[in-house]
């Protein structure tokens, strides 16, 4: 019997987009958590477009254009020298704390363990190493490789392809809810993480397979 394949969303889901407050906070102070969500929603949203589009740049220059964007949209004039070290900071962003533990526990139960991101490979694999887990997956695939972003469907697609996965014996893990419907729309099972209680999921037809609050909780609900 096959080994069931189960790809991690980063951003988000394995790594805390987050860790970026306590900086902001010295460079902007109470703006720091409004300004972190709107750079994060600005940063999906130029690669939604990028996606659609098919005018492809890498995640890392939407994430800059979005930082730039979100600048403009709070009337903060942060250096160039403190856009950089924010650059920095977000490619050694810290995993969430119960991530470890969990990834531990889908090794010992025999699954297939892949990042899968709409980040470059090497900035996945720098962000996983520095958060210690990076030995615990079989491989990181990156969407750059096709030059284009999830949701598309050809993102899904080149996962399976590169996991050597059919997508009947594939999970999709992710707390974005756009990564959940685009899997299942490809054909995969989907795990949605509700890692905020203020997170909602998409009215729409298209529902997770499995919705938890946390990848400790997801350990108990996916059989191999």
């Amino acid at each position: 019997m096959a080994k069931i394949t189960l790809a991690f969303d980063v951003y988000g889901t394995l790594i805390d987009t987050n860790g970026v407050l306590t900086l902001l906070e010295n460079f902007i102070g109470e703006k720091a958590k409004a300004f972190s969500s709107t750079w994060r929603d600005k940063q999906l949203e130029y690669s939604f477009r990028r996606g659609h589009m098919q005018n492809y740049v890498s995640f890392a220059v939407c994430t800059q254009q979005a930082l730039d964007y979100t600048c403009l949209f709070y009337k903060e004039d942060l250096s160039k020298e403190q856009r950089t070290e924010l650059m920095a900071i977000y490619a050694v962003l810290p995993s969430f704390k119960e991530v470890k533990v969990a990834l531990e526990k889908f090794k010992e139960k025999g699954f297939r363990l892949f990042a899968f991101s709409n980040g470059k490979k090497e900035a996945v694999e720098k962000l996983l190493n520095n958060a210690g887990i990076i030995d615990l997956f079989d491989g990181v695939v990156s969407v750059d490789d096709i030059k284009t972003f999830k949701p598309s469907p050809g993102a899904y697609a080149h996962f399976l392809r590169s996991a050597n996965a059919k997508s009947g014996e594939s999970w999709l893990i992710s707390s974005n809810p756009f990564d959940v419907t685009g899997s299942i729309s490809a054909g995969m099972r989907s795990a949605w993480i509700q890692r905020s209680s203020e997170a909602i999921f998409d009215p729409w037809e298209i529902q997770p397979t499995i919705k938890v609050n946390s990848l400790s909780e997801l350990t108990n609900r996916i059989s191999n």
